[in-house]
């Protein structure tokens, strides 16, 4: 019996020793890793007083010359708005620059990227958004004169930054290229 007891108590702390070790560490959480398909681009075919090219991945709506250019798969939205220029130029200019600097309680950055198009007189800013705000990239552009667009991209999900960088950098991408072929009609 006392052998019994001795070969128990043994074995127990034998298996005691052997499993201390190191402490249990978490798992950290996970981002898919995420690729997407190489960019294709059209001319946007509309009765507005603009036009630029557009990814043909995307679906668009269009109200009033103001668009909504859908990515599905993404699960994110660009929205183009159009306003006209009516010599109030200094306030849809302090109005574009409110709505990105609203984000700057959850932006860890706003990078400004001025835009010039002398040829087509495009003049415009992008803005690049760290971190987990609403939104990752927004911009606005005009002829100082008539027309003025803003557009901003928005995500249908609670802003992770790490999970959306991919989809981010993408639509960022779009959003430059947006502004890069935006001529006035």
């Amino acid at each position: 019996m006392i052998q019994k007891i001795l070969k128990i108590s043994f074995l127990s702390l034998f298996l005691l020793f052997i499993s201390c070790g190191d402490d249990a560490v978490p798992k950290p959480k996970s981002h898919l890793s995420l690729e997407y398909p190489r960019s294709k681009y059209s001319k946007l075919d509309s009765d507005c007083l603009f036009t630029f090219e557009k990814n043909d991945l995307t679906s668009i709506k269009n109200k009033s010359c103001s668009f909504e250019i859908n990515y599905p798969k993404m699960k994110a939205t660009i929205y183009i708005t159009h306003k006209s220029v009516n010599n109030d130029i200094d306030k849809l200019l302090r109005d574009a620059q409110t709505l990105t600097y609203n984000h700057v309680v959850k932006a860890d950055d706003i990078i400004e990227q001025p835009f010039i198009n002398d040829n087509k007189k495009v003049y415009g800013m992008f803005y690049e958004v760290g971190g987990n705000a609403a939104t990752n990239a927004q911009f606005y552009a005009t002829d100082s004169t008539k027309n003025f667009i803003v557009g901003s991209v928005y995500f249908y999900a609670k802003p992770n930054f790490d999970s959306i960088y991919p989809a981010a950098q993408y639509l960022k991408e779009d959003m430059k290229r947006i502004m890069e072929t935006l001529e006035w009609k």
